[in-house]
């Protein structure tokens, strides 16, 4: 329970962050975050943790049960996350959802590694267009060559990632329906799109 997924809004009500349910009440309690319910109400740790539990999921404390918060409010941070998806291992296997990029079977992360479709020893950068998972297999089938010199396709174009306010969903994470209001893409992609001069 306590590693389920908490939305994080900024105090715009934009949606900045997913976060855990352990994460969420130590924001709670350090009064850095308010609870937000079905109503668009905002508690803070104390008064949310006095609301009934009744069909609602909830964490046990030594003296009584509290809701588990499905939405939380940030009481300072208006800011918008960076409008770019960070280079990184994680991000690479959350594009290419953890598939090899060749045979297009689904790995566990510690099978899979990362390849440089042009070669790293032959100028290829590690950049969103020149790097995709593969499995070591394939890997070693592929070598020190590209796709083409060794037979292998590519299952698809290695791409940069587009950021959106709702990443969460687009990898996949559970969605609850205490979310739906914050994550219409209409109304965040109104709001959020850059105007020309």
């Amino acid at each position: 329970m306590l590693n389920t997924k908490v939305l994080v809004l900024n105090r715009s009500y934009l949606p900045v962050h997913v976060t855990s349910v352990k994460r969420a009440f130590v924001l709670l309690y350090q009064d850095v975050a308010r609870a937000v319910d079905e109503q668009y109400r905002t508690f803070d740790f104390a008064s949310w943790s006095e609301l009934a539990v009744v069909e609602h999921d909830s964490i046990g404390l030594v003296s009584r049960l509290v809701r588990v918060p499905r939405v939380i409010l940030l009481v300072a941070f208006d800011r918008v996350p960076k409008r770019h998806v960070r280079f990184s291992r994680y991000n690479i296997y959350m594009r290419d959802g953890n598939t090899c990029q060749y045979c297009g079977k689904r790995f566990p992360r510690p099978e899979l590694n990362l390849d440089h479709v042009v070669p790293h020893s032959r100028g290829g950068l590690a950049t969103w267009e020149n790097v995709v998972c593969s499995c070591h297999r394939c890997n070693r089938r592929k070598g020190g060559r590209t796709p083409d010199e060794a037979g292998m396709r590519l299952l698809k174009r290695p791409t940069r990632p587009q950021w959106t306010p709702f990443m969460a969903e687009a990898f996949s994470l559970r969605r609850y329906r205490e979310w739906g209001p914050f994550l219409n893409t209409v109304d965040v992609s109104y709001w959020n799109t850059e105007l020309e001069p």
